[in-house]
């Protein structure tokens, strides 16, 4: 009750204008939740910036991605290469500068400071900044994760919705993620029904695709991908449907599971380093974002290095009209 009667007093300040919100001098696109973690934005983020390249409007403008960088050990505005650190840039924002040369990507936790900082930028994808109402974004996206619905969920600490439900309907486009790939018209509209949205208001339906392993280390050896048997060691908000995923190929014979943006120590890399030792045909399996920390940890044993790959994912909509449809919006914009 205390921190629903602190949200609505907080949003009340803004929408009656006691305190102050501010719109960039390029159009910017929110991508956030409701929910605290477990949504999948990056994943969409880095859908976001694909659609934008091959969009007739932007495609050929130059792009920019500004995030908080949690975790990160920086201060104030600063641009994340592809050779910098997670604990400079944290690990989201690295992720995405990794994987998308010729994005500018920075952080900054004063997101309207960020925004006036990123000089050259025709459009700014602005990574989890839906509760940032400083901001006012030009299009606002939320997730909405298929499997724990807003409707079937508490604030917190009771449940995990870091926000009011109700903030669902300032949303220009709502994104139910983590959906089964084959999910029916009847299923899709009464998902619709049950989260209430506006007439106005679009949305879509998107599910989780895992590519080919990829080593965290030079120094991997492609052939223990090919083992019966996995370790797991993860450090996200939710790892079920990735161990789903795993169950279909491998037996997982160890799971160290860490909370989310865990900053990896010797300590973990020496438990890592015991359970290959217990299965020493096992390979070592992580997510795409845990590579980006465990990569920091300086004295990881070769053993393990062979040993250690991520699973790179991808957010795909489930049908073609679906993405056609969202490219609209894009050209639109």
């Amino acid at each position: 009750m205390i921190y629903g009667l602190w949200l609505r007093l907080r949003h009340l300040a803004y929408n009656k204008g006691w305190k102050k919100s501010f719109k960039a001098d390029v159009p910017t696109i929110c991508v956030g939740n409701i929910t605290v973690g477990g949504t999948g934005k990056t994943p969409h983020v880095e859908m976001l910036l694909r659609q934008l390249r091959v969009s007739d409007r932007w495609g050929f403008k130059p792009l920019a991605v500004l995030s908080r960088g949690y975790k990160r050990k920086s201060r104030g505005f600063q641009i994340v290469q592809p050779d910098s650190s997670a604990s400079f840039a944290g690990d989201e924002p690295l992720q995405i500068a990794r994987k998308f040369h010729g994005v500018t990507v920075a952080v900054d936790k004063n997101r309207v400071e960020g925004c006036r900082k990123l000089e050259g930028a025709d459009l700014i994808v602005v990574d989890d900044a839906f509760q940032y109402r400083r901001l006012t974004p030009s299009l606002s996206i939320v997730l909405v994760d298929y499997n724990r619905p807003i409707y079937e969920d508490r604030l917190l600490p009771y449940g995990r919705l870091r926000d009011l439900p109700s903030r669902l309907y300032k949303a220009d486009i709502v994104i139910v993620t983590k959906c089964p790939p084959e999910l029916d018209s009847w299923t899709r509209q009464e998902m619709r029904r049950k989260l209430n949205l506006k007439p106005e208001q679009k949305l879509f339906f998107t599910s989780i695709k895992y590519a080919s392993p990829e080593p965290v280390f030079p120094e991997a050896d492609p052939r223990y991908t090919y083992s019966s048997k996995v370790v797991l060691v993860s450090g996200i908000a939710n790892n079920a449907p990735l161990r789903s995923y795993l169950s279909d190929t491998y037996k997982i014979v160890k799971r160290l599971d860490y909370p989310d943006h865990h900053r990896f120590t010797r300590g973990d890399v020496r438990a890592m380093a015991a359970a290959v030792k217990e299965t020493p045909t096992a390979c070592v399996m992580t997510t795409e974002k845990d590579a980006q920390r465990l990569r920091e940890v300086k004295v990881v044993p070769d053993a393990l290095k062979q040993r250690l790959f991520y699973l790179p994912i991808e957010a795909t909509f489930i049908s073609e009209e679906d993405e056609k449809a969202f490219v609209e919006v894009l050209d639109n914009l």
